[in-house]
């Protein structure tokens, strides 16, 4: 399984001990973690439906407050790939335990905010729940069921982020409407504490396999597919984020839909995520190498669609869920690669995957601003066709093989 320039595959995962030998799924373990996600993705985009309130009541302006967004990424990016370094004595049972107490304090300090430190304060503790689950998670699957199951543990996992996609905001919105913008949070505590309840039953000992550093991070890093997987992520993130952050615009002036029809359009988008994110685990569990490549496919022929036919709001529509579809499958499928280029080091591989992917968020969104004021919205759709584009012949080309 370890490619050529990897040599050896460390003793303690070739012969592990008892306790991490997995040759039934531990399934129960692996829901625990599609709920700690859902609570942390539901966190994370709260903000985005209680900006208004939340500024109002905290005296500052919506682009002060929208700060805690940027907070929440930055340390996320940092705590990724640092995470497993930190923590590399502690059974990971207990790390993953401590990250979602993580996301309980976060909520709760939300909650009770009453200046803009504290919110921020909230933010960057869940900073570091986001950056440390998402660096550990794929990893943690590995140790939970065989590997031939792999994909369809993280289409399970990832399922919590499909359905925070589609509830969170508009469920946030409606509370914070009607009870309040702090009820939204004390909600998502809860959320966060039936999560815990959930992994404190089911997670088994999953003491530490080999010892993460700096050093294993650039020795993963010097892996060839590993470096072509990264590539893919930035390809592919930087040309959705480029692109789909002025999908709204884009509605509002081509096809020219109203709010009320735009608001079901990225409904449609986020449900077609939540399936994606199925159908995406079922393909890589029977052709990962398709699996990587379709997704990027997909994005580049519904930004195309838009491009070329968006006028008419029936195709606008469709690409947008086409879209929503492809990309609820992209980290099912490139985790998955990951953690086959790498499993003896996956939580390094996966902290690298996570701050590979906030970086391609930042240059995806700088860049389309750019494209987008200088050369009109349909620029940032070109750049996204292409760089998904590019991304799926690079894995047609270099991608994971079957043996892999």
């Amino acid at each position: 399984m370890a490619e050529p320039a990897t040599g050896a595959i460390d003793a303690a995962l070739l012969n592990p001990p008892e306790s991490d030998e997995r040759t039934e799924p531990a399934w129960g373990a692996v829901v625990s973690l599609a709920l700690g996600v859902f609570g942390l993705v539901t966190a994370e985009f709260l903000p985005a439906s209680l900006l208004t309130p939340m500024a109002r009541d905290l005296g500052v302006s919506e682009g002060v407050a929208g700060q805690a967004v940027t907070a929440t990424a930055i340390v996320g990016a940092i705590a990724a790939p640092t995470m497993a370094i930190i923590t590399r004595r502690m059974d990971r049972r207990l790390v993953m335990w401590m990250l979602t107490m993580f996301l309980i304090l976060s909520n709760l300090l939300a909650t009770f905010a009453s200046s803009l430190p504290m919110l921020l304060l909230a933010r960057v503790v869940l900073g570091v729940a986001l950056g440390g689950f998402w660096a550990m998670s794929a990893a943690m699957a590995l140790r939970l069921v065989p590997m031939r199951l792999m994909p369809r543990a993280m289409s399970i996992i990832l399922t919590g982020v499909s359905l925070a996609t589609v509830t969170a905001a508009p469920v946030g919105a409606y509370v914070g409407d009607v009870w309040g913008w702090r009820t939204a949070f004390m909600i998502a505590t809860i959320v966060g504490a039936l999560a815990l309840l959930v992994q404190l039953a089911t997670i088994p000992k999953l003491p530490p396999v080999g010892v993460a550093s700096f050093r294993t991070l650039l020795e993963v890093l010097e892996r060839p597919s590993i470096r072509i997987a990264l590539l893919v992520v930035l390809l592919v993130a930087s040309g959705h984020f480029a692109g789909f952050t002025y999908v709204r615009p884009f509605l509002e002036k081509v096809p020219v839909l109203n709010i009320e029809t735009i608001s079901l359009v990225l409904l449609a988008y986020g449900i077609g995520g939540f399936f994606g994110n199925i159908a995406g685990g079922i393909l890589a569990e029977r052709n990962l190498k398709a699996a990587v490549a379709l997704a990027p496919l997909l994005i580049a022929l519904a930004a195309a669609s838009m491009l070329i036919l968006g006028t008419s709001p029936m195709v606008a529509a469709a690409a947008v869920a086409a879209w929503g579809f492809a990309f609820g499958a992209v980290p099912v499928g490139l985790q998955s690669w990951l953690v086959r280029a790498a499993p003896d080091q996956a939580e390094s591989a996966g902290g690298l995957m996570v701050a590979t992917f906030q970086v391609a968020i930042a240059m995806g969104a700088v860049f389309g601003g750019l494209l987008v004021d200088h050369a009109g919205v349909a620029s940032a759709f070109a750049y996204c066709g292409a760089a998904t584009l590019l991304a799926a012949v690079v894995v047609f080309l270099r991608g994971p093989k079957q043996a892999e």
